[in-house]
């Protein structure tokens, strides 16, 4: 019979995605057939599944860590904010709209069907369900029409375990202070806690695990301390790449949006031990000794090109490129690099058109379907191949564009300038691609390594999963699911 059992934190970034992938890891080991499920999320780093459909990155890590592939059931609310106040609505992985915030409040409740309909198939199709929630369940102000945390453990009578970060402080005020904050029936659904990043000896929190007990009448199910190869795995949030050892002489600089998305191509770029990858913050310059700038995907290219303009970056960008430096774009990147960015039906915010960059010439008119699909690609500078995603809305024309950057099949993508030290690209996921990635730093002169990433990523989630069984009692989290 199926069981589930669902992991809430007491905040956001707590580790809960890791831990969920960690634990599938670990069941998947045991021989049992385990799913992940996040109800909600919130982010524009999407995955492309094999159906041309979205979902969370997150989700899709923890798809792999069961040796499953990413499907929409696994995420079947994501949510990719698009202004401070408005998120672009995505369900099963089909866009259904863009809403306010205090529209989605109204619209969360009518999503419910949806998101148990996703819950049960993966239940029907596998042992065990490791769910996830969003945020925390703390934020009881949000309880009502909740569909991500205990407004799910209610509809779906899932168990939950609550999970506290000590490395920000204050782990045992989280945790009591989430129980005392909670309804009585939802604090019921909770069934133990587990503490999470914890740094140094373990043993030195003895006594706050126990008074975490004695206040809650919780059983704990362990301290899992912080772990060290994180970096190795695809980050869900831009300000954790680039946070490796490396630091090479070979400068890369990417911009860090307000709009980011789809910021994956840079995991395989930050583990090459001869590059040093800076996520550039706002209000920092492009620094002169940058080799290239990166501009990332964006889920607001309009906005974000106000946004990069505000922080100085187009003029840091001239001058890069004047003194020999390369850029290259990649999908919201891209479109910012050309001549302008047209948006006559508002799909990415209030209709307009705004002036580019001007580093490519090229136009991008927003409309049509969003692209999205898996591809094998050729690139056209060194006749070389590769495999990634597209995942976007617009189009794309101009005179670069007789210069390609790619071919997928027989259809042109991207556009280079006729110097070749400005490239623009829709496609997201080629630096994961080994032999292309050696062969495109190589055309740049920057060191390449042996770098095998697909298979560190594997390495990583079985360390991960050793990790958990060493620190956490995996089995007692397993006796609570039901």
């Amino acid at each position: 019979m199926s069981r589930a059992v669902m992991l809430q934190g007491t905040g956001s970034n707590v580790g809960k995605s890791m831990l969920v992938a960690g634990l599938c890891r670990a069941v998947r080991r045991r021989g049992l057939s385990v799913a992940p499920f996040k109800p909600q999320n919130m982010s524009n780093n999407a995955a492309v599944t094999p159906d041309g459909a979205e979902i969370g990155r997150a989700q899709a890590l923890q798809a792999r860590a069961c040796g499953l592939a990413p499907n929409v059931d696994m995420n079947p609310i994501l949510l990719k904010p698009e202004t401070d106040i408005g998120s672009q609505v995505v369900v099963q992985g089909k866009r259904l709209a863009t809403v306010r915030a205090r529209e989605y409040a109204r619209l969360k409740p009518t999503l419910m069907g949806a998101v148990l309909e996703s819950f049960n198939r993966l239940k029907s199709r596998h042992d065990l369900v490791i769910v996830e929630g969003a945020g925390s369940p703390a934020e009881v102000n949000l309880r009502a029409g909740d569909i991500a945390n205990m407004g799910f453990a209610e509809a779906a009578n899932v168990p939950v375990i609550l999970c506290g970060d000590i490395d920000r402080g204050g782990v045992i005020a989280q945790i009591v202070g989430t129980q005392a904050v909670l309804p009585p029936d939802d604090a019921a659904r909770i069934k133990g806690f587990l503490i999470n990043k914890f740094r140094g000896d373990p043993t030195l929190f003895d006594d706050g695990y126990k008074m975490i007990e004695a206040r809650t009448g919780w059983p704990g199910f362990g301290v899992a301390p912080w772990f060290a190869d994180a970096w190795r795995l695809p980050a869900e949030d831009a300000l954790d790449i680039a946070t490796g050892p490396n630091r090479g002489a070979f400068h890369i600089v990417c911009l860090r949006l307000s709009r980011i998305a789809n910021f994956d191509d840079l995991d395989p770029l930050a583990q090459e031990p001869g590059l040093r990858v800076t996520m550039l913050a706002p209000g920092h310059p492009i620094p002169a000794d940058a080799d290239l700038v990166i501009l990332p995907g964006s889920k607001s290219t309009r906005g974000d090109l106000a946004f990069l303009r505000a922080q100085g970056w187009d003029i840091d960008l001239l001058a890069h490129h004047r003194r020999g430096g390369r850029v290259l774009g990649i999908c919201g990147g891209y479109q910012m690099l050309g001549t302008s960015v047209a948006d006559p039906e508002g799909i990415e915010g209030p209709a307009g058109e705004t002036a580019g960059l001007g580093l490519l010439d090229v136009a991008t008119v927003m409309g049509g379907d969003k692209s999205l699909r898996a591809v094998a690609a050729r690139h056209v500078g060194l006749d070389c191949p590769f495999e990634g995603y597209e995942i976007h809305i617009g189009r794309t024309t101009g005179p670069d564009c007789a210069r390609p950057f790619a071919f997928v099949g027989d259809a042109a993508d991207g556009a280079v300038s006729p110097d070749g030290r400005v490239a623009g690209s829709y496609l997201h996921g080629m630096f994961a691609d080994d032999r292309f990635r050696t062969a495109w730093l190589t055309q740049m002169r920057a060191p390449v390594s042996d770098l095998a990433y697909e298979v560190g990523v594997e390495t990583a989630l079985d360390a991960l999963a050793d990790h958990l069984e060493t620190h956490l009692d995996v089995a007692g989290i397993l006796s609570v699911a039901r």
